[in-house]
């Protein structure tokens, strides 16, 4: 059975947290990966980028505020604001940081394809990137390397 390190994209763009939004936008348009890790300065990973990270679903796309009562005066929030806030900032994200979802699923490069599109249909992802066994960013497996090596078997 091939490993993800055999059936990955290697050389897959990256960003770095503080790098502008429009950057991991911009690359997200130019790849058919659909997903851009995150690194640090030691290309460790630190999240994802992916193209359902860009898109406020239907629900959240007029960001209405939380329901409130006005009492004496004042106004009272009902609920919690944090579902809002984390909204609000994705709608107006100026870095990654802001766009990224922090400590991703992840392949190892040395996991066998088939656990690899376990874990891919699993957590419903199309895209998990790769990582050595220190953290380090190695490449990107996607939905269908894993299911060709399931199909080539060996």
């Amino acid at each position: 059975m091939k490993t993800a390190g055999e059936v990955m994209a290697r050389d897959v763009p990256s960003v770095h947290p503080s790098d502008d939004a429009r950057t991991a936008i911009d690359l997200l348009s130019k790849t058919d990966l659909g997903a851009i890790p995150v690194v640090d300065n030691d290309n460790k990973l630190v999240g994802i980028v992916s193209e359902s990270d860009l898109v406020l679903s239907e629900e959240e796309s007029d960001l209405h505020l939380p329901h409130y009562l006005n009492i004496m005066g004042g106004i009272v929030f009902v609920g919690s604001m944090k579902g809002f806030e984390e909204r609000l900032e994705k709608a107006f994200a100026t870095e990654v940081s802001e766009l990224m979802t922090a400590d991703p699923i992840v392949a190892h490069d040395y996991e066998a394809a088939d656990r690899v599109a376990k874990k891919i249909a699993d957590k419903h992802h199309n895209h998990l990137p790769v990582v050595d066994t220190d953290g380090y960013l190695v490449g990107m497996v996607t939905r269908a390397d894993a299911l060709a090596a399931l199909v080539d078997g060996d």
